[in-house]
């Protein structure tokens, strides 16, 4: 095995980057080639149909067969043209990948057996039936309940990869609850734009829809194909389950914004130019704070459309790695001791008259709008602190968050100096102070007014989980491999049902004889002082944080299964079912599908960390401990007495030493999979899943920590297994 090291390591460093010929001078030349965005549909739709299928999309409109049938020729025709001879419904079953199955187009012209056709309808467009009991789906499917429904989302646009055009869809069980991540998402954004255009006319009639729109920032690291294949655990779990960290790592802050090496350099053209082709705007590419690890990051998009082109991205980057000879990692902790990767979400809201909700204006009406938005945003958040923590939580994200790389396992909100002021003088402010209506009945605002500069004038806070940076917030807590839909569905959500309250009261209060003006200062003013504890501009790492968080009333919780709890408290079931993204079945469903994956997920580390240990490690270091003890053997055959002794010592030492670590690994491994067999037993979820946080994993410590020293201690020709410095630093 050894000598299979030695090999990837030649192979790897032999390696060049391979030449990358863009497709055309400009990107807008191939731009969305393979998408059956806007400009197909009108060149292969009717502009009857083309209305139709824009007002299902812009008005959720119900989509009639008779136009379905239209699309589905249209669709067909363009994407035959492009070399498509299957078709395929794309869904998000709750595994946080996508899912597909490809059927042909060919069916029979006539009878059975005959002659066939190129066939593709409305029906097979608008909806298929796969098998439901497939896939996680927390009990609402048993075993023998095998239909399930997947139904075109028209405002996802279709797209080809090779042979076969692929359809988004949601996927719902055959009694109608749903069993994906992206119907409770498409729920959530109608919620959140009902809820924001009733409050947005409260300023502007003219208002008819308000857009959520999401940038996300992939974080990712590469490796050399052939070092990873001689790696069991990066194989099998995506992250390295040991492994002594490299005496150099990220410790000279070298690697952050440096130059990017030739070969990924050339991996990054080629994924930019697949994704324009795909219509993913691909804007930022850089090298991350750890070795080896790299970000892209595109224009801001609808969120809906952002969450899909995503999953299509990470699936582009991890097939065009391959023909770079590489392995993508989106693991959130691949490797200890340096920075995991995240995928900051970067949320706003803004209007069809092209209002951000989230910048701040150059009127005091504007303004107003401004804080009204942020502060029931902030509102939000704080009330809903766990559920969100819980929406981003994941087995590989527990080991990112928290880890001085990443916000902690605490969900608080950054403004910044300057807008905290703002909402501190507002607070302090009567609403005569604070409001002047002039003869016009203009409003105007008594604090002054919030600059233009507000954009540029604000310093950051990296430790933050939720960050205002301008005109959006920054989730900065979902994890690299995470699907958004998650997150995204969580807040939009928490967004929706706090502007709903916030209408309601500022409704009240106009009802009892106040102003407008008066109605919306009073509520925002209570909002200002309820979402205070939220706020926090300091060090999230520290401890002196985490026990003021407790005091705050926020959710401190670390545990993985406890966190998923969140899910189905009283507060949150009220929250998702008075909004109607999820009822309460569904969210119980997805808590057991939670603790369930969880548990594989440790179940699957454990068993792989465990044959590594004995079948890997422990013959290592046995084999070079009988090195030393022949080599002891033949230094006491040529001398004796004292000179044997000191001569020996040193080999001695570590022959004790050895066979310390080796005795602990095997005691820690004989136990964790005692452990683990015990745990299995257990019938319910989250017992389950609580007993492999509380008592598998942390024999993984116990083995790592022992197998790690041993790879200081063992003959670097004899140590099979790729090292970190070979890992991160061959490029």
């Amino acid at each position: 095995m050894s000598s299979l090291r030695f090999k990837a390591v030649e192979e790897a460093f032999k390696k060049k980057a391979l030449a990358v010929t863009p497709p055309s001078k400009f990107a807008s030349d191939y731009y969305g080639k393979y998408v059956f965005n806007g400009v197909a549909m009108e060149k292969y739709l009717s502009k009857d149909t083309l209305k139709a299928v824009k007002n299902v999309i812009n008005k959720g409109v119900t989509l009639d067969l008779a136009v379905a049938n239209q699309v589905a020729v249209g669709m067909k025709l363009w994407a035959t043209e492009l070399g498509a001879t299957h078709y395929t419904h794309w869904f998000q079953p709750l595994t946080d990948g996508t899912a597909e199955k490809h059927d042909s187009f060919i069916d029979y012209a006539g009878a059975p057996g005959e002659s066939i056709i190129e066939d593709f309808s409305g029906k097979l467009l608008a909806q298929q039936e796969p098998d439901a009991s497939s896939f996680p789906s927390g009990g609402i499917r048993s075993t023998f309940e095998a239909r399930g429904y997947t139904a075109w989302d028209p405002s996802s646009p279709a797209f080809v990869v090779d042979d076969c055009l692929v359809i988004p869809t949601i996927f719902i069980s055959y009694t109608g609850e749903s069993l994906d991540l992206k119907a409770p998402l498409l729920k959530a954004l109608n919620s959140v734009d009902k809820a924001a255009v009733a409050v947005c006319q409260m300023f502007d009639p003219n208002v008819k829809k308000v857009f959520a729109y999401l940038g996300w920032e992939q974080e990712y690291f590469l490796v050399d194909e052939g070092l990873y294949a001689t790696r069991p655990d990066l194989l099998l779990t995506g992250r390295t389950l040991l492994g002594h960290e490299s005496a150099k790592n990220q410790q000279l802050d070298d690697h952050y914004f440096g130059a990017v090496p030739s070969r990924v350099a050339a991996y990054m053209k080629d994924i930019e130019f697949e994704a324009y082709k795909y219509g993913i705007p691909a804007k930022t590419r850089h090298n991350e704070v750890a070795p080896n690890q790299f970000e892209l990051a595109p224009i801001f998009g609808e969120c809906n459309l952002a969450v899909d082109q995503n999953l299509l991205m990470m699936s582009i980057m991890k097939r065009v790695a391959r023909r770079h000879g590489f392995r993508l990692l989106l693991h959130e902790k691949p490797f200890a001791g340096i920075n995991g990767s995240g995928k900051h979400n970067n949320w706003s809201l803004g209007t069809d008259t092209g209002v951000g909700l989230f910048t701040p204006g150059k009127t005091p009406e504007e303004n107003l709008l401004f804080v009204t938005f942020l502060v029931n945003t902030l509102l939000a958040v704080y009330k809903n602190n766990a559920l969100l923590k819980a929406s981003i939580m994941t087995a590989q994200n527990a080991h990112r968050l928290g880890a001085n790389e990443a916000p902690p396992a605490i969900i608080s909100a950054f403004i910044g100096t300057q807008l905290t002021s703002i909402l501190d003088k507002l607070e302090n402010s009567t609403s005569e102070e604070a409001i002047i209506m002039d003869d016009k009945k203009k409003l105007h605002l008594g604090i002054a007014r919030i600059p233009e500069v507000f954009l540029d004038n604000t310093d950051r806070n990296r430790t933050s989980p939720f960050a205002f940076t301008g005109n959006r917030f920054e989730f900065r807590a979902v994890g690299s491999s995470a699907n958004c839909s998650s997150a995204m569905a969580a807040l939009n959500t928490a967004v929706a049902a706090q502007l709903t309250e916030f209408k309601a009261e500022v409704d009240a209060k106009m009802a009892k004889g106040l102003s407008k003006e008066k109605a919306i200062f009073d509520v925002i003013k209570s909002y200002i002082k309820a979402s205070k504890a939220i706020r926090f501009d300091g060090n999230g790492y520290s401890e002196e944080w985490k026990a003021e968080a407790a005091k705050r009333g926020l959710n401190c919780e670390t545990s993985v299964p406890e966190i998923f709890k969140s899910y189905t408290t009283a507060e949150s079931i009220k929250l998702f079912t008075s909004m109607g993204v999820m009822t309460e079945k569904e969210l119980h469903a997805r808590n057991e599908v939670k603790w369930e994956t969880y548990t594989k997920k440790i179940q699957i580390e454990g068993r792989v960390l465990g044959d590594l240990a004995i079948n890997h490690i422990i013959p290592i270091a046995t084999r070079y401990q009988s090195f030393l003890l022949d080599n002891v053997s033949k230094i006491n055959n040529v001398f004796s007495g004292e000179k044997a002794q000191k001569l020996g010592k040193l080999d001695a030492e570590l022959i004790v030493e050895i066979g310390e670590h080796i005795a602990n690994i095997k005691k820690a491994v004989d136990e964790l999979v005692d452990t683990r067999r015990k745990a299995n037993k257990i019938e319910d979820e989250y017992e389950k899943a609580l007993a492999y946080h509380d008592k598998v994993l942390p024999y993984f410590d116990i083995i790592r920590s022992n197998a790690d020293a041993l790879e200081l201690i063992v003959d670097d020709e004899m140590w099979t297994l790729p090292k970190y410095r070979e890992l991160l630093f061959i490029r």
